[in-house]
């Protein structure tokens, strides 16, 4: 019997109740792996010795009847921007590849403690600056629902790998929607945590201020368990929020009766699809017939989300990846002749196109003379986008929307015109730019097969009210028997 689209919840009840040893899982895993991965290519990197060592571990500790963790014997992926001790990082780029660290990240301390077992790491979008997973340096990671739409990104190998049933979850990290976007194109359930929620101690950095490392799974509960497990205070990162109540499922099955929740008249206006647009108010009826009040609101400065993160990230992009200079680690042109080619061809030869051109864009804007008329404006800017969505939060619980305008676009559709894979950010990017938690669940399919994604926005650290709202959602719509066909 294959375990590929088994819930966490269900795989945990099978361990418990020695139905299934940790290693049996692991090997179905790596069996759906071998069979599935060379057309969707998600996977950058597998760990199989490792894998196997630690499932049999597992099976001795189930024998005794000592199943620790929350995920005990649970196979996992994570995006190859989290650093794995002895295990190659590369960001999905020529800069990194063949680095292996020597330390764990704090998620991943987290996870290994919890006994999740890790299977490999999986694609993005080189350092993950990208919408579609097309600007990795090693491969192009295909949309299980349709193998000519790109995954999105830049976590793309993160939700395809769960689509396609080749590990119960992933995680992946979001900047500016890097988790939504293709856990709604792939038709699974992503969540951005509340800045802050979870450590980035060992995630490579691409804008500090707005990174969030967060789970990626095949249904709402699973979710909120993984979050469990890696939420939480850390020493190590000092943006990391002081503890507060990681108990993300205890309101998992509560009705919504009363509860309020806005949608934004400009998250159904222009630029959104009439089919997304459809199947969103669609959800507006379901959450009504659920005994939710759903009115409409207004957050008026939702357009400039996009200008204002694209100038924030890239001027926050162009400071972090100075380090990369050839010299400490990483890419090292052999062609240099003196110390300033040296950091120039390292740095030409071992980024992308799209990397570089965030790097030249935020340097720009952070130059003399500039500084004062984008970066300084793009930050008040992006207080004005926090204060519209404190005024709403005044009156609502919970704020709905598309997580997308669109559903997934073609392979290729979109990489050479940036501009237009920079719009599919519309509605993701204010959620980072104000700190604040939002989920992506899927709410339907286009005519043309592809899923279509539905984003609830949350207060901070109100996760769980999220993960109550999305999961009775769930109950009257889920795509996970969807999977099966793929």
């Amino acid at each position: 019997m294959s375990i590929r689209y088994e819930s966490i919840e269900n795989l945990q009840k099978m361990i418990k109740d020695n139905q299934i040893k940790p290693s049996e899982i692991v090997k179905d895993i790596y069996d759906a792996i071998e069979e599935t991965d060379p057309t969707i290519q998600s996977f950058l990197a597998l760990d199989k010795e490792n894998a196997m060592k630690k499932a049999e571990e597992l099976d001795a500790l189930q024998a005794k009847g000592e199943m620790e963790g929350k995920l005990f014997g649970i196979p996992m992926g994570i995006k190859d921007n989290i650093i794995t001790e002895g295990l190659e990082t590369t960001c999905a780029s020529k800069m990194l590849e063949g680095f292996v660290p020597i330390y764990e990240s704090t998620v991943m301390k987290k996870l290994h403690h919890e006994n999740g077992i890790l299977i490999g790491k999986v694609n993005l979008d080189e350092f993950a600056m990208g919408g579609s997973t097309e600007t990795s340096y090693f491969k192009k990671t295909v949309n299980p629902f349709d193998h000519k739409a790109v995954p999105g990104g830049s976590s793309g190998g993160s939700a395809a790998a769960v689509a396609a049933g080749l590990v119960p979850f992933t995680l992946g990290t979001d900047t500016g929607g890097s988790i939504r976007q293709p856990a709604a194109y792939c038709g699974v359930v992503g969540l951005k945590p509340t800045y802050g929620r979870v450590s980035r101690f060992g995630l490579v950095a691409f804008a500090s201020s707005l990174d969030q490392i967060g789970p990626i799974t095949r249904n709402v509960k699973d979710n909120a368990l993984v979050l469990e497990a890696i939420a939480g205070a850390d020493e190590m990162d000092s943006t990391s929020a002081p503890d507060v109540a990681t108990d993300f499922t205890a309101d998992i099955g509560k009705d919504i009766k009363d509860m309020k929740i806005a949608l934004p008249k400009e998250y159904i206006g222009e630029g959104v699809d009439e089919e997304v647009k459809a199947a969103v108010l669609k959800a507006a009826e379901t959450f009504k017939s659920l005994g939710a009040i759903v009115e409409e609101v207004s957050l008026p400065r939702t357009a400039y989300g996009i200008p204002s993160y694209y100038v924030i990230a890239s001027a926050e992009a162009s400071s972090n990846l100075a380090r990369f200079d050839g010299i400490r680690y990483g890419y090292h042109s052999k062609e240099a002749e003196s110390l300033e080619e040296l950091y120039k061809l390292s740095r030409s030869e071992g980024f992308g196109k799209e990397v570089k051109r965030r790097i030249l864009l935020g340097t720009y804007v952070l130059s003399s003379g500039y500084y004062d008329a984008y970066y300084k404006k793009a930050q008040k800017v992006r207080t004005l986008i926090k204060n519209d969505f404190e005024n709403v939060f005044k009156d609502y619980d919970v704020i709905l929307g598309p997580t997308t305008p669109t559903v997934a676009f073609d392979l290729g559709a979109e990489i050479n015109d940036p501009l237009t894979m920079y719009a599919n950010d519309l509605l993701t990017t204010p959620v980072n730019l104000a700190g604040l938690p939002g989920i992506s669940v899927p709410c339907g399919l286009a005519e043309n097969g592809r899923p279509i994604g539905l984003q609830l926005i949350g207060k901070p650290f109100d996760e769980k009210t999220l993960y109550r709202v999305a999961h009775q959602y769930e109950t009257q719509f889920n795509l996970h028997d969807q999977y099966q066909k793929l």
